[in-house]
């Protein structure tokens, strides 16, 4: 008789020890708690069988969404393809979703995952998994329909629930259900504190809505729960960065990125286009972030070849603009390029935004305002393409706005800034822009 995860899902291997185990490991996952790998790791020295085991490693590595880990990624691929003939339907699925991933083919990984999901509407990995590819592929509505899909399936009584609330959460929040969204981001967290991802969804609310001030205090009185062993607490801190941005907090925004953003340890692209994206807005706004551009683009440059996701490429070119690394803006923009001339997700999300985005950067940053107005203007309704969260998009919003108050163009920055104040019009940073936008321009 098979066995089961304590969720119901069949599980080929027969150890129920083992299966507890890597229950164990995907509830550290579930949470963005570390370290799911090592955990991993534990298990499959000891059960070098366990098929879903290294599905697992392969799944979490791959949807890290940088190609360093390519390696330690194939290895776990392919150990688990050798144990395939062993393995139950459901396993075999994620095992050839991975493969699509590595592969290049992202769309079909999720839709792989979702099909799973939708089978086996308990099993948790499959879902976080295609939750995570609609993300980085800037789907909204997938986010949020996707686990609407299997909530019938949910009650109080399976182990995991706050975790799927937290997933809807942020599904509702990017596709704007703000007060859904909410509701359900603070019931996740009431039964998980150190649910990074539930805690997330609701600061994404407050992030969206303006409510700088409240965010910030949410963040720093829930921090006791979830920073502590997080692997994903660096995005929060970035996420209280900002709140204090809108505070001019400065100095309390670089002390976040040197003690917490840029320091987390994890060593993966995600930490790294974090503190990119801050230190862009901060010397869009005309503060001294001293010598950290260079030693961000010093922790860009291996990567410059890399190709993988022209999200993680947009912010890596960032911090090559901002330390004035010309050369590795040359090699970026030529990888970008060959990426766009490829096959797969990542050559369309280069050939729509990420070819473009950076031309636009590049501009900005000798001064060539009009050129980067001309390059990133167009991005504007189609930037989801290339992934991440209306937040972290937002930062051409921002580039824009300043490119044009740069270039004197009042009808652009006062259009630009009219946007942002009809939806956040208490924003201390939309109204000084508007203060701007009429005296610097006029």
């Amino acid at each position: 008789m098979s066995k089961r995860d304590k969720r119901g899902n069949p599980v080929s291997y027969g150890v129920q020890e083992a299966i507890d185990a890597l229950d164990s490991a995907c509830d550290l996952l579930h949470a963005y708690q570390a370290d799911p790998l090592a955990a991993a790791d534990t298990i499959i020295a000891q059960h070098p069988d366990f098929a879903l085991a290294h599905a697992f490693r392969a799944g979490a590595i791959a949807t890290a969404t940088d190609k360093a880990f390519d390696a330690e990624l194939l290895r776990s691929l392919d150990a688990a393809e050798h144990l395939a003939s062993q393995a139950n339907d459901r396993e075999r699925q994620h095992i050839h979703a991975i493969r699509a991933w590595f592969d290049g083919d992202w769309e079909r990984a999720i839709e792989t995952w979702g099909c799973v999901s939708i089978e086996y509407p308990r099993d948790l990995l499959a879902l976080q998994f295609a939750h995570l590819g609609d993300f980085y592929l800037g789907y909204s509505h997938m986010l949020r329909d996707r686990v609407a899909r299997v909530m019938p399936h949910w009650d109080s009584q399976v182990p995991g629930v706050g975790f799927v609330k937290g997933m809807y959460a942020f599904g509702l929040e990017e596709s704007g259900d703000y007060r859904q969204a909410e509701e359900q981001g603070r019931e996740a967290v009431a039964l998980n504190p150190q649910d990074g991802w539930a805690v997330h969804a609701v600061t994404h609310v407050m992030e969206m809505q303006g409510r700088a001030e409240e965010g910030a205090r949410y963040l720093s009185s829930s921090a006791s729960a979830w920073a502590p062993n997080s692997m994903f607490a660096f995005h929060l801190w970035w996420h209280q960065a900002l709140f204090l941005l809108e505070a001019n907090d400065v100095a309390g925004a670089l002390r976040l990125f040197d003690e917490d953003i840029s320091a987390g340890g994890f060593a993966q692209a995600l930490e790294l286009l974090d503190s990119s994206a801050l230190l862009w807005r901060l010397s869009l706004l005309g503060h001294d972030v001293g010598d950290r551009w260079r030693g961000l683009a010093e922790k860009w440059e291996p990567r410059c070849e890399d190709g993988l996701y022209a999200f993680n490429d947009v912010n890596a070119m960032m911090a090559f603009v901002g330390a004035a690394n010309s050369r590795a803006q040359v090699q970026q923009l030529d990888t970008l390029r060959r990426a766009a001339a490829g096959i797969g997700t990542n050559a369309m999300m280069s050939r729509e935004i990420g070819v473009p985005a950076c031309e636009g950067l590049v501009a900005f940053g000798r001064g060539d305002y009009a050129q980067a107005i001309a390059c990133l203007m167009p991005l504007r309704a189609k930037a989801n393409r290339f992934g991440g969260s209306h937040a972290q998009r937002d930062v051409f919003s921002w580039t824009l706005i300043e490119a044009a108050l740069r270039l004197g163009n009042r009808a652009l920055a006062e259009a630009l800034v009219a946007e942002r104040l009809a939806l956040k019009p208490q924003s201390p940073l939309n109204r000084a822009w508007k203060l701007r936008a009429a005296s610097d321009c006029s």
